[in-house]
C-alpha cells in the first residue's frame, strides 16, 4: 500500500502511529506451518485474541490512509509484522535497542506509582503475552467466525474527541529542510468569540504539506513543531492577570488531548484573542511549511465551574549534560502552598531525555508518584483517573528526577559528543514538570480525602494520598506536617 500520512495529528489519535515506525525498522518474519498442530483450546488465533487488542490500541493509526506506514486490519496485513508486534509490545516503557520505546507510545513505569489514567491504550500484562504467543506459534488465523465487528475510523481530517466548537488556528510558518531549530513568537490569533464560554476539552493538531518524504526517521521528523505555548489575551493584546497561574495546555509533537476536570472549565473571553509567545520550530529534512490548529469544545451556556485548575510545576535550569554518558540524573524541587488534587503528570525535556519520576515528600513520607520513560519525538501527558489522582496536603515538596542519555544508543540526539545545557534548540536541554491540578481549602480537602477512604479500610494508605491513612487527622496538623 502507498503511505499517504497527511500529519495532521489530532491529539492522542496517533497513540499507534510510533509503532508504525519502529515496526518497519524490524524485519518481517514469515511463518511456515501457520495453522500447525496445536490443540484448538491452546491455540492463540488472530481473529480471536490478536484482533480485539489491535482494535483498542493500534488501528486508530494503523487503517489505510492514515497516519501510520502500514495497515493492520487484516490478517493478510498484520502477519508479516508478528515478530515485531511482538518486541515492540514488549518493551513497555524501555528504551529497548538504539534508543526505540515501546509500543503503543505510553510511558509509564508499570512497576512503580500510581497506575490508575484516563485515555490509557497500554497493554496489560495478559495483552502482550498473548501477542508474544500468538508471533512463537505460528500466527495463525484462526476462525473467521471468531472475528469481532470492524471499529470506525476517525479520518485524519477529523478529531479525536470529535468535531470541536471553535477552531483557533495560528499564522503558518516556514522552515527550510536544513534550517537549525527556531525559537520565538509566532504572532497571535483572534478566537472570534462574542461571549464568555468555558472550555471542557482542548485538542491540538499541526496540519501541515508534508507528504511523508522526509530526511528524518522520527516522528519528530515529520512534524516542524516541536512545540507551542499560548495564553489568552484581550483585544488590545494584554495577557489576562489569570494567565501566568492557570494557563493554557502546550502542544507538543505527539501529544494526547486535554479532558479538563468536569468541576473546573476554563473560561474563554468574548473578544479574547490567543497569544503564541513561544514556538520551537525544527527542521524535517524537507522544506516544509505548517500551522498548528487548536480546537475547543464547550460546556453547555449557563455552566459555572466549581473550582479552578492551575499549574504545579517544577524545572531547573541548572542542566550539565556531559557528552557519551548514560543515566546523567538531575532532580528539581518545588513546594505546594496549597492544599491540591494534581490531575495530569506531564514530563518536558529534550533530545537527551529518557525518563521523568515525581515523587511527593511529605513529612518523613517520600513517595512515587509515576515514573515515565521519555521520547523528544513523542510526548505525552498522563491524566490522573479521578479516583486515583494525587491528593497532596499544603507544603507538600515535589521532587521531578530527569534521567538523560547523551550516548549514541539514544537516538533523537544528534551528536551525543557534544555537553549540552538549558536552551530552547533540540540539542539543549530543558527539565520541566508540566502538571495541572486544582487547588483546594482545608474542607474541600477534607471532603475529598473523606470521599477517597471509602474505598478504604481504616488506616489504609493508597498511592499518593499520605493522609488517607490518618482518619481522624485535620488538615492544620497536615498542613504543618507534624503526624
Amino acid at each position: 500500500m502507498t503511505w499517504n500520512p497527511r500529519w495532521k495529528l489530532a491529539g492522542s489519535l496517533g497513540l499507534a502511529t510510533g509503532m508504525a515506525l519502529a515496526l518497519v525498522a524490524l524485519p518481517a518474519l514469515v511463518f511456515a506451518g501457520q495453522e500447525g498442530d496445536v490443540a484448538p483450546n491452546e491455540q492463540v488465533t488472530f481473529t480471536k485474541d490478536v484482533m480485539p487488542i489491535l482494535q483498542r490500541s493500534c488501528q486508530r493509526c494503523h487503517h489505510p490512509d492514515s497516519i501510520a506506514p502500514m495497515s493492520l486490519i487484516t490478517y493478510e496485513e498484520v502477519r508479516p509484522y508478528a515478530r515485531a508486534i511482538k518486541y515492540r509490545t514488549g518493551l513497555r516503557n524501555s528504551p529497548g535497542v538504539a534508543g526505540i520505546y515501546a509500543m503503543p507510545p505510553w510511558y509509564i513505569d508499570r512497576n512503580i506509582g500510581i497506575q490508575k489514567f484516563k485515555n490509557d491504550p497500554s497493554l496489560s500484562d495478559e495483552e502482550i503475552a498473548t501477542l508474544a504467543t500468538w508471533a512463537d506459534s505460528g500466527a495463525r488465523r484462526g476462525n473467521p467466525a471468531d472475528m469481532p465487528p470492524p471499529i470506525a475510523f476517525i479520518d485524519a481530517d477529523e478529531w479525536e474527541l470529535g468535531s470541536p466548537d471553535l477552531i483557533v488556528s495560528s499564522r503558518s510558518v516556514t522552515m527550510k529542510g536544513q534550517d537549525s531549530d527556531w525559537w520565538g513568537p509566532i504572532g497571535d490569533a483572534p478566537t472570534g468569540l462574542t461571549e464568555d464560554r468555558y472550555v471542557a476539552s482542548i485538542q491540538m493538531r499541526e496540519v501541515n504539506d508534508l507528504d511523508g518524504q522526509t530526511g528524518r526517521a522520527t516522528i519528530g521528523g515529520l512534524h516542524i513543531f516541536h512545540h507551542l505555548t499560548m495564553r489568552q489575551a484581550g483585544p488590545d493584546g494584554m495577557v489576562y492577570e489569570d494567565e501566568a497561574a492557570q494557563g493554557w495546555p502546550t502542544h507538543e509533537v505527539g501529544r494526547n488531548s486535554d479532558i479538563i476536570d468536569p468541576a473546573a472549565g476554563k473560561l474563554l473571553r468574548a473578544g479574547s484573542k490567543f497569544v503564541f509567545p513561544s514556538a520551537h520550530l525544527h527542521s524535517t529534512g524537507t522544506d516544509t511549511t505548517g500551522h498548528v490548529e487548536i480546537g475547543l469544545t464547550f460546556h453547555p451556556k449557563g455552566y459555572q465551574p466549581k473550582t479552578t485548575l492551575v499549574r504545579v510545576g517544577g524545572s531547573t535550569g541548572d542542566l550539565d549534560i556531559k557528552g557519551m554518558e548514560a543515566d546523567q540524573r538531575i532532580e528539581a524541587f518545588t513546594t505546594l502552598r496549597e492544599n491540591t488534587k494534581l490531575v495530569s503528570f506531564e514530563p518536558h525535556m529534550h533530545a537527551a531525555g529518557v525518563r521523568m519520576c515525581l515523587d511527593a515528600i511529605w513529612g518523613s513520607t517520600v513517595e512515587t508518584l509515576a515514573c515515565a520513560g521519555y521520547n523528544h519525538s513523542w510526548v505525552r501527558v498522563y491524566t490522573y483517573a479521578e479516583d486515583a489522582a494525587p491528593l497532596l496536603p499544603k507544603f507538600t515538596i515535589l521532587r521531578i528526577t530527569g534521567y538523560f542519555d547523551n550516548t549514541p544508543a539514544n537516538k533523537n540526539v544528534s551528536d551525543p559528543r557534544n555537553w549540552s545545557g538549558l536552551g530552547h534548540r533540540s540539542m539543549d536541554n530543558m527539565l520541566i514538570h508540566i502538571g495541572r491540578g486544582i487547588q483546594l481549602s482545608d474542607e474541600e480537602f477534607e471532603q475529598e480525602l473523606a470521599k477517597r477512604r471509602e474505598s478504604l479500610t481504616e488506616g489504609q494508605m493508597v498511592p499518593g494520598c499520605p493522609l488517607c491513612g490518618y482518619s481522624k487527622m485535620p488538615v492544620t496538623t497536615a498542613s504543618n506536617q507534624t503526624p
